[in-house]
């Protein structure tokens, strides 16, 4: 079940809703946890399974952590805090990257190992790092043990964010889950924050994305012109459909009393790269840099170990993607720009003048996302030699038409990916703001509705992460 279906919006939710403000205070967790159940099993049940041991694990695990710290045994409590670290990232490993390592190693000759042909578990990337934080801020002293089982349950299985995130961190959310205020005033924002998502996804995201449907399927026959149409589509595509999503999720989150902390932050305005993915996918950045780059030493240690530092984790951001070689290559490819920031070209980029590193960091980006979505080198190759002039020429009558009939989708998404739009909606007087803010979100949520009920074409990139 996705935010942007019919079923979700006019089914799912509002019998949610209603149960659980109907439902006193003390239920309200029990009531979440069992809605948020029903919305991971609708489509795979069997995963259910998977995701109440992940909890149970991370659960116990934490209460041990804790008993051992109160008794002043840290030998203990560390022991305990590995295999939960080792258990959470077998389980995630096994069912993610089983079948790209067997794959892998049956190219050597005297290897015949067959692949279990295993279906993603959904969200399993978002919600074991989710579950990982929690022992490891207990262990810290970061958090407090969390010893209702449904509470901790209910944070982990929360359906607004399960997906596709943000990752929450139960740190972030510990007050949250034992009281949570409510009001007109909040659960109104929230409406407005998952429809404005909605729109991005469904009116933004899920049209320019058919542009680059039409160019990704040869990318041995691109012209020069269409190579740079299709990833420019994607690079639309994937922000609006993301940052759409995370809007919905921080929406939902809203309406039944959570705050989650903001996933993105206008990203295709950065002037480094630096600057990009402290914008893009803020939770997972986060997350790495607390649980991975500063544990590492981070900063601390010089520049040689920093660098080092950096590769390792833009190596795992990469993998954490994907069960897809292209995908390492990725993180990779990352992790040598920002050691070459790191080193000098930031000091260099702030004495240019702006446009330079807007444009630095758009075509990096840009050409980055060819890495990312292509499934493989070969494709990545041939897509890169249209770009640059070694395709299938520089223009044909399809680019052409193309460029027409997505021209004022470009336009739109280009300015929509900036704050111009929301400076412009702040800067109205309050007496039109208060008439045209409600029939907009109504006029969206028209348009939004009808698209779903006219398309079958609906995708969510982040789905199978």
């Amino acid at each position: 079940m996705v935010f942007s279906s019919i079923l979700f919006m006019f089914i799912y939710l509002p019998v949610v809703l209603a149960v659980y403000y109907i439902s006193p205070v003390k239920w309200r967790n029990p009531v979440l946890f069992v809605a948020n159940l029903v919305f991971y099993g609708w489509g795979e049940p069997v995963y259910i399974l998977l995701m109440m041991l992940s909890i149970t694990v991370n659960y116990v695990n934490g209460l041990l952590i804790g008993k051992y710290k109160a008794a002043g045994d840290m030998k203990r409590a560390k022991i305990v805090l590995i295999v939960n670290v080792v258990i959470n990232l077998s389980l995630l490993g096994f069912f993610k990257y089983y079948d790209l390592i067997v794959t892998t190693l049956s190219a050597l000759p005297f290897i015949d190992i067959a692949p279990l042909g295993l279906t993603l578990p959904i969200g399993i990337s978002f919600y074991t790092f989710q579950t990982m934080s929690y022992p490891i801020d207990v262990y810290r002293g970061d958090a407090d043990v969390q010893r209702n089982y449904i509470s901790f349950g209910t944070f982990v299985a929360l359906f607004p964010q399960l997906i596709a995130g943000p990752i929450v961190r139960y740190k972030d959310v510990a007050d949250q889950l034992g009281f949570r205020a409510s009001s007109i005033d909040q659960f109104s924002s929230g409406v407005e924050r998952f429809i404005g998502g909605l729109a991005k996804k469904v009116l933004i995201a899920n049209n320019i994305g058919a542009l680059w449907d039409v160019y990704a399927a040869d990318p041995g026959n691109l012209t020069t012109l269409g190579a740079w149409l299709g990833i420019l589509a994607f690079s639309l595509q994937i922000y609006f459909d993301f940052s759409g999503y995370s809007d919905m999720a921080v929406g939902l989150g809203r309406m039944i009393g959570f705050e989650f902390k903001e996933n993105f932050n206008y990203p295709y305005i950065s002037r480094s790269v630096t600057e990009f993915w402290r914008r893009w996918h803020i939770s997972l950045g986060t997350w790495f840099r607390d649980y991975v780059y500063i544990p590492l030493g981070g900063n601390r240690r010089g520049l040689g170990r920093q660098l080092f530092n950096i590769t390792v984790v833009w190596a795992l951001t990469g993998i954490w993607h994907g069960a897809n070689w292209t995908f390492l290559f990725w993180g990779l490819y990352y992790a040598v720009f920002l050691i070459l920031e790191k080193s000098f070209l930031l000091r260099w980029l702030d004495r240019a003048p702006r446009a330079v590193g807007h444009i630095y960091t758009l075509f990096v980006v840009v050409c980055g996302w060819v890495l990312f979505q292509l499934e493989d080198m070969t494709a990545v190759s041939q897509y890169f030699a249209a770009m640059f002039g070694g395709g299938a020429g520089l223009v044909e009558a399809r680019d052409l038409f193309y460029l027409v009939s997505y021209a004022a989708i470009f336009v739109i998404g280009a300015v929509s990916a900036t704050p111009l739009g929301a400076k412009a909606y702040r800067s109205l007087p309050p007496k039109v703001k208060a008439v045209a803010g409600p029939a907009l979100i109504v006029a969206v949520l028209v348009l939004a509705t009808a698209y779903l009920v006219d398309s079958t074409y609906n995708p969510f990139l982040y789905w199978n992460f």
